[in-house]
């Protein structure tokens, strides 16, 4: 890691704050127990819980409007897209879960490289099926931002859950914003942003402000007259939503702000370093899901506390008992099958997909599908690590 992404490190948690929108490392070495071997262990994400089998195509798009603002001499801004979609059984071809140079830089920067191979990584066992034919009928659109530092692969298991409750998900890696993101031919980019947010909220709000201009031309180019997905006529422009981890989250706020077609939001575990406008999303729903030991009401992140109160429509703050920052994505999951646990987030892997799969799930049948969801009216015996926060 660079000189000045350590610099932001330190000064995030100088601040007392949640490591919401850098790099954090779920299971060094030095810090993580490991009690079960390495070798012989096939990593593979969990059976989607919807009816439909679960399609996976990729996208290349490129914002000709726009430079990038990391790499300036890059010049138009680029962005690899996921799309996951409910599709016909017994189609399609296994779905890897990230190439193997993609691995190796992640491992690389979560200071896992000694102890996991990048082949392990890439060959995680995943549930869509790569170009499988869609099926029938039109559905809602989910976008997903990953958190700063990583590659969108790692919210895999939220995207195959929903696309098999009937959704398209967008899963967005905004370039250079990652430990690594494969484009075509071969090129990788790196984290060039690590490099050169300011280590002050200020900068890393610029995150949040950019990805939301990312997603909005997603949305365009997902939804316009001439859209670049094959599939694109599967998607109900009138029902789109979006969600994501850490920075992510907060991109989501953000991109409410700015583009209405986002008509509900789910931050999962990050700091609003953009801050939700004090006039409020005007009336659409939004959830904040994360981990009790930071993000109660009056915890450290008091970015919680003040937006909680700008929100102006339905919404939810919930948090989770022993849970970490990485609690909301693929990784609890997969280090949980090799033995790989934090001492400062016991829950487990399983637990932590199951959560953050059924939370994130019910919220968008509420509110993109209109299907009554008890499991967000009030705690749940079934769930008792999840407190329903009422600041």
């Amino acid at each position: 890691m660079t000189r000045i992404a350590r610099g932001v490190l330190a000064a995030l948690l100088a601040a007392t704050l949640p490591i919401s929108a850098v790099a954090t490392t779920f299971a060094a070495p030095a810090a993580a127990e490991r009690s079960a071997p390495v070798a012989g262990t096939r990593l593979a994400l969990p059976v989607p819980t919807g009816p439909n089998a679960v399609g996976r195509s990729t996208l290349h798009l490129v914002d000709k409007d726009r430079r990038d603002p990391w790499v300036p001499k890059a010049g138009a801004r680029e962005l690899m897209v996921s799309m996951f979609y409910p599709a016909r059984r017994g189609s399609g071809r296994a779905a890897p879960y990230m190439g193997t140079e993609e691995a190796r830089l992640l491992l690389k920067f979560q200071k896992l490289d000694r102890a996991v191979p990048a082949e392990k990584v890439h060959a995680v066992r995943t549930n869509a099926r790569a170009d499988a034919r869609p099926a029938v009928g039109r559905h809602p659109l989910v976008v997903l931002s990953p958190g700063f530092t990583l590659p969108r692969a790692t919210l895999t298991l939220v995207a195959e859950d929903l696309a098999s409750r009937g959704y398209v998900v967008a899963a967005v890696d905004h370039a250079y914003e990652s430990s690594g993101t494969a484009f075509p031919g071969g090129r990788m980019t790196t984290c060039v942003a690590c490099e050169r947010v300011e280590d002050d909220n200020r900068g890393i709000g610029t995150v949040a402000t950019g990805r939301a201009k990312d997603v909005s031309f997603v949305l365009d180019e997902l939804t316009g007259r001439h859209p670049a997905w094959k599939h694109a006529k599967m998607i109900d422009r009138n029902r789109i939503g979006m969600a994501g981890h850490s920075i992510g989250g907060n991109s989501a706020a953000r991109t409410m702000e700015t583009d209405r077609r986002v008509r509900a939001g789910v931050n999962m575990d990050g700091t609003f370093f953009a801050p939700v406008p004090a006039s409020g999303l005007d009336g659409r729903p939004f959830m904040m899901l994360g981990t009790d030991s930071l993000h109660r009401p009056g915890g450290k992140d008091k970015s919680w506390d003040r937006d909680w109160a700008r929100l102006d429509g339905w919404k939810r703050w919930l948090t989770v008992a022993d849970s970490g920052h990485f609690t909301f994505i693929d990784l609890p999951v997969l280090g949980g099958q090799l033995g790989l646990t934090t001492p400062e987030a016991p829950l487990s892997g399983r637990r932590s997909g199951e959560i953050t799969r059924d939370y994130v799930g019910a919220f968008f049948d509420l509110h993109l599908r209109g299907i009554p969801q008890p499991l967000l009216d009030g705690p749940s015996t079934a769930n008792p690590e999840v407190t329903f926060q009422n600041p």
